[in-house]
């Protein structure tokens, strides 16, 4: 099943995760009276928010699949110590570190998103270069690293050194594009088995195909028709956000072993209950806006998955310390 009917589905059977019509509701709420306030600007998505001066060409491309193939793990245990880096004087943390780090390499002289390069990287220079400000390396070193060599070596026997020969092959399809990273890449099949059902959720797949859509405005290489059908991409950080909405609400037992920083197993039912209940959240916010009376085409904004987990988030980040008392579930792997 593709990300939508298995979000669909594991809604349907969840156990210790349920959607609440009336966080919904309040989420398209938010999502409006920040648009309208111009709080909220979905037409600079994500990727101009980036720590690099980000260009509508194929360079973009090679520096987004990097950033995306390795967009994973950025916690600590403890709230204050999660991965940072420091560029040009101003200190990144999470997922902008990572984005932070690539930035100074290149700067530095070392070609991080050349295919032909990183595939025969060695761990040692990964570590150096993807090392945190307090001196610690990057979470999951070892498997970053072996990604990194993977998918090189993919985009060099498969697709001629160049992942933009891969957005090319896709024929202007977010679909398309998706099945190719997929079938493709490994390292990017994030799947489970949910009641004998096997499901996707294609976190960072997804997101790389939003981030090209975005990076190019929706024209040229990101021009992507079906950009509708990408999902919201199943992180740890937006079921936080919808949590403090009150959009999705966990079972007491959830509640407890999210309190006390347990740590799950990638494909553990309740990791997958949590993923894919937000999934199946945005789906529902994104039909609850379109109901809505705000003439969205009038302002140019495209009302997708992708702008909403965006809003997410983003007001994750901007409200760090308020959300922070929201527990979120913890897991190690590879694939968000």
């Amino acid at each position: 099943m593709k990300p939508r009917e298995s979000a669909a589905f594991i809604a349907s059977v969840s156990k210790d995760v349920k959607l609440n019509p009336v966080g919904i509701k309040r989420v398209a709420s938010e999502i409006v009276q920040g648009i309208v306030s111009h709080e909220f600007e979905p037409n600079n998505m994500m990727i101009h928010s980036y720590p690099l001066p980000v260009t509508e060409d194929t360079s973009s491309i090679e520096w987004m699949f990097v950033a995306d193939a390795l967009n994973f793990s950025f916690w600590a245990l403890e709230e204050n110590a999660h991965y940072s880096v420091e560029l040009r004087g101003k200190k990144y943390t999470g997922y902008m570190a990572l984005c932070a780090a690539i930035t100074k390499a290149q700067e530095a002289g070392i070609p991080i998103t050349n295919p032909k390069y990183y595939a025969n990287v060695t761990k040692e220079t990964v570590n150096e270069i993807f090392m945190s400000n307090s001196g610690e390396p990057i979470p999951l070193l070892e498997q970053r690293w072996i990604i990194l060599q993977e998918c090189g070596k993919i985009i060099n026997d498969k697709f001629e050194g160049e992942f933009c020969n891969c957005v090319r092959q896709s024929g202007n399809s977010a679909q398309k594009l998706l099945d190719l990273i997929v079938s493709n890449f490994p390292s990017f099949r994030d799947e489970g088995v949910i009641e004998g059902e096997r499901v996707s959720f294609y976190k960072r797949a997804q997101i790389l195909v939003a981030d090209i859509w975005s990076a190019f405005k929706g024209k040229g290489l990101g021009s992507f028709s079906d950009i509708d059908t990408i999902t919201m991409f199943a992180d740890y950080r937006v079921p936080q956000t919808l949590v403090h909405f009150g959009a999705m609400e966990y079972s007491e037992k959830l509640n407890k072993l999210l309190s006390t920083n347990h740590t799950f197993t990638n494909g553990d039912r309740e990791e997958m209950e949590i993923r894919g209940c937000s999934i199946h959240a945005v789906e529902l916010i994104k039909e609850e806006l379109k109901s809505q009376s705000v003439d969205f085409n009038k302002e140019g904004l495209p009302i997708n998955s992708a702008m909403i987990d965006y809003f997410l988030w983003e007001y994750r980040r901007r409200f760090a310390a308020d959300l922070a008392k929201v527990p979120y579930h913890k897991v190690r792997c590879i694939y968000y």
